[in-house]
């Protein structure tokens, strides 16, 4: 994690000390304190966006006993602050760990995860959630996602501007530094997904360390809910797409669920949930599959059950 880390780091690093000799420190240091804005601002309320977005309410513990119960022994073995717990109204099994100083830490879960999940199995998400509070990860990859934006945005003002310069017979130099800057923003978008399929396998580990049985659980419970993301997103696009906004957040990347749900569905229905396991595990990971998962915020699903494997107690 820390290696790549250094390497977006890096990147950014070398690429800001061209720019600011070439365009001048007063214009990159304003885009800079511009997008830092807009980001910070978007950290600290994106909470109560998701809130309103997957419609999600505080459980109390009278309502959920059972739930709140998972929720505070796992915050004691996690030795973190207890989250606020919520559920949120959604049909599509899954669960998400977010927050910001101001709204605290909050853990969810979707009423599909409830409906889909047995109890052991939805510990064991809720394990992994709080590996992603354990680990800081919303913090890190907020900072982290911070420099592909910023070179986003610098690419694009610099390749309007040409257009604008064009007229006075200028603006070559700053076209090429804006399409560098894209460039630059593509390659750190893939080590930034890279990070966070990282930050995933730290949290898996986490919850096969602190749940009994967390290895069989979480594996068993990321195969169903693979499976049924997968065939609701043929049937409720709609759904599906909301959904999707914010899925790196999600313990299982929405957008790849339907191509690993096609796998499943080639099994029996009477089939049991370690028999699922073990035909996933043995799955083989083609070449496209490699290459979709340089594109996405979560690993594949058979090197993560394979992982999991090798978590003990």
């Amino acid at each position: 994690m820390f290696g790549t880390l250094a390497v977006i780091i890096g990147i950014s690093t070398l690429f800001f000390a061209v720019l600011l000799g070439y365009l001048g420190f007063l214009n990159i240091f304003s885009l800079i304190i511009l997008v830092g804005f807009f980001n910070i601002i978007q950290w600290l309320f994106t909470p109560y966006l998701i809130n309103r977005l997957y419609k999600v309410r505080e459980v109390k513990q009278k309502e959920s006993p059972k739930l709140y119960r998972i929720v505070e022994r796992l915050s004691t073995k996690s030795n973190v602050k207890k989250p606020k717990l919520g559920i949120a109204n959604i049909s599509l099994p899954n669960a998400f760990a977010y927050g910001s100083p101001i709204a605290g830490n909050h853990i969810a879960v979707t009423q599909g995860l409830l409906d889909t999940l047995e109890m052991e199995e939805v510990e064991a998400v809720l394990g992994h959630e709080f590996g992603h509070l354990k680990h800081r990860d919303i913090q890190i990859m907020m900072l982290v996602s911070f420099l592909p934006s910023l070179f986003y945005f610098l690419g694009r003002s610099a390749m309007f501007s040409t257009f604008y310069n064009r007229r006075r017979g200028e603006g070559g130099g700053t076209y090429l530094i804006g399409m560098a800057s894209m460039l630059v923003y593509f390659v750190l978008l893939l080590f930034t997904m890279g990070l966070s399929r990282l930050r995933e396998y730290h949290a898996d580990r986490h919850s096969a360390l602190i749940v009994e049985d967390g290895s069989r659980c979480l594996s068993e419970g990321l195969s169903k809910i693979v499976s049924k993301t997968g065939k609701m997103r043929m049937n409720r696009q709609r759904e599906a797409f909301t959904f999707n906004s914010f899925k790196a957040l999600f313990i299982s990347d929405p957008d790849v669920s339907e191509s690993d749900s096609a796998l499943i569905a080639q099994y029996a229905p009477e089939m049991s949930d370690q028999e699922l396991v073990k035909k996933l595990l043995a799955k083989r990971i083609s070449g496209a599959s490699r290459l979709m998962e340089l594109f996405s915020t979560h690993p594949n699903i058979t090197k993560r059950l394979k992982a999991l494997q090798g978590y003990s107690q």
